[in-house]
């Protein structure tokens, strides 16, 4: 069956090592736009840290954000669907950080909100080009209605965080890591799988249609749901092993390649 529509993960799938898109996969993607294939974005980041490769690569697709926590126009805006963490599911996480002493950050109307900017903020500001907004004490006394809520760690750290958070909140969270040092945690309905099946229910595109690629535990979801799951070649065995076909690495236009052998005509 043809894909009518494709998913990509953003960091370490979609974006090369520089965090750009290769004009080889730009073209490509332009390519797919021309013959009526639909592109989009399905990434753990903010939307307003998606949306301007959204529109580099003329993306008018609803892109797939907060790991499916928010699905939104990146030129209209128009919101088709949104889901963030319960008042007091999240204030009990903040609690459970503070009594830890772990970091955590806090993606609320799509802003992100930190107790203060130290190496772990700017590291994602960074990455993220996202200016955090630092708010002190007030962090573990606010109302929190997130959308996500992040924990940076070394990468041993959060297989213990993961642990942890999953014995404490099962059923009220769902947690994935979407990089080494990075735990996302959203509501628990929410997930890229759910997020891609929304979005494809919304265009009419049966889940034999889609393809989806991906390189982290937080696009396995996706990769489960699309008729046709591609695994980056930067990805783990595990992904590896959710996928029907392996593309190259993302710093050697894997998207591109995998879009070209599967998609184009």
């Amino acid at each position: 069956m043809a894909i009518k529509l494709v998913a990509v993960d953003m960091d370490d799938t979609l974006l090369d090592g520089t965090l750009k898109v290769s004009p080889r996969t730009c073209e490509v993607i332009q390519k797919a736009h021309e013959q009526g294939v639909l592109v989009t974005i399905a990434t753990g980041r903010m939307f307003s840290s998606a949306m301007p490769f959204a529109q580099e690569l003329n993306i008018r697709t609803p892109i797939i954000t907060y790991n499916g926590g928010m699905i939104r126009s990146a030129f209209t805006k128009e919101m088709l669907f949104h889901k963030t963490i319960s008042p007091e599911v999240a204030g009990k996480i903040v609690e459970f950080f503070h009594e830890k002493g772990w970091y955590l950050q806090s993606h609320m109307n799509d802003e992100l909100f930190v107790v203060e900017r130290n190496e772990k903020a700017k590291l994602y500001e960074s990455i993220a080009g996202i200016a955090a907004v630092p708010i002190g004490d007030t962090f573990y006394s606010m109302r929190h209605e997130p959308t996500k809520m992040l924990a940076i760690a070394e990468p041993h750290e959060i297989l213990e965080i993961q642990r942890k958070i999953n014995n404490e909140f099962a059923g009220d969270i769902y947690a994935a890591s979407s990089k080494s040092n990075y735990l996302e945690m959203m509501h628990p309905s929410v997930n890229k799988g759910h997020g891609l099946e929304l979005l494809a229910q919304s265009l009419n595109i049966t889940r034999e249609e889609v393809m989806a690629i991906g390189d982290s535990n937080n696009d396995i979801p996706m990769l489960e749901y699309a008729g046709f799951g591609v695994a980056m070649g930067n990805a783990t065995d595990k992904i590896k092993a959710v996928a029907q076909a392996v593309t190259g690495h993302h710093n050697a236009h894997g998207v591109a390649e995998a879009i070209e052998k599967y998609v184009l005509k």
